[in-house]
């Protein structure tokens, strides 16, 4: 088993308060988040932004073991995820995330790429976690 941890604080409350998320690995530490990195364009990071980091990463990492697994040894994998959050009654849910993926592998067919890109999405631990629609669109380069 793994686990691994991350940790926000808040300072203040609702739309005046400001937030720090800090990770275990240490590769973000007391990175700022609020209202107004979530919604408005100050610098800092949201759940959302972080959320879409972790699908993109996951999937493309999915994928690449995927291929491996069936004999496919070169190429390069990028995915883009854009997470999307909508009103829900009183609040919020996280509705969709949509993966956008280029990628390049030697010598496989565009069938069975798509097949191996579809398994992927839905066996990432990421996409198990989501409770939103998962789209996956991809262009794969000769």
């Amino acid at each position: 088993m793994t686990v691994k941890t991350a940790s926000a604080r808040y300072d203040g409350m609702g739309k005046d308060g400001r937030g720090h998320i800090s990770l275990q690995s240490g590769a973000m530490k007391d990175q700022p988040y609020g209202f107004n990195t979530r919604f408005g364009d100050d610098p800092g990071t949201n759940p959302e932004e972080l959320i879409a980091a972790a699908h993109a990463s996951c999937f493309t990492m999915a994928l690449s073991f995927a291929l491996a697994k069936e004999g496919y040894e070169a190429g390069t994998l990028e995915t883009h995820a854009k997470v999307t959050l909508e009103k829900d009654g009183d609040g919020f849910k996280i509705t969709r995330s949509d993966l956008s993926l280029t990628a390049t592998v030697e010598g496989i067919d565009a069938d069975t790429f798509a097949r191996i890109a579809e398994g992927a999405k839905a066996n990432c631990p990421v996409s198990k976690l989501l409770d939103a629609e998962i789209t996956l669109e991809h262009d794969l380069k000769g």
